[in-house]
């Protein structure tokens, strides 16, 4: 992404496909899970004594961070997919993974490139 507002606008993309993930998710589900999204930084509360997800865009290196129990995840576009920057999972599989552990919570995130 070239631009600051390209940059913003994808990863806002990235941000509320993971939330209606997380809906379609929770229809299924009766995991104690909520989430909210505002300026960029999407909040997962995964529900009594399972802490929280935060998925952020930081504009300034062009990354979606993902701060998490097993630790913080950072992301960068590669070949149109998020890739994390020191293993090279994908953004969707990781945070699949995340959600599982941290949740209890199958989410489907294989649209997440």
């Amino acid at each position: 992404m070239s631009t600051e507002t390209e940059f913003i606008a994808t990863a806002d993309a990235v941000l509320a496909a993971i939330g209606a993930a997380v809906d379609d998710a929770l229809a299924d589900s009766d995991a104690d899970v909520d989430w909210s999204l505002n300026d960029g930084i999407l909040e997962i509360d995964c529900g009594r004594g399972g802490g929280k997800l935060i998925v952020n865009r930081h504009v300034p290196n062009r990354e979606i961070w993902v701060a998490a129990r097993a630790g913080g995840f950072h992301f960068r576009e590669q070949a149109g997919a998020w890739r994390d920057t020191r293993s090279g999972d994908a953004l969707g599989a990781k945070l699949a993974q995340l959600l599982r552990e941290q949740a209890g919570l199958a989410v489907d995130l294989s649209g997440v490139a």
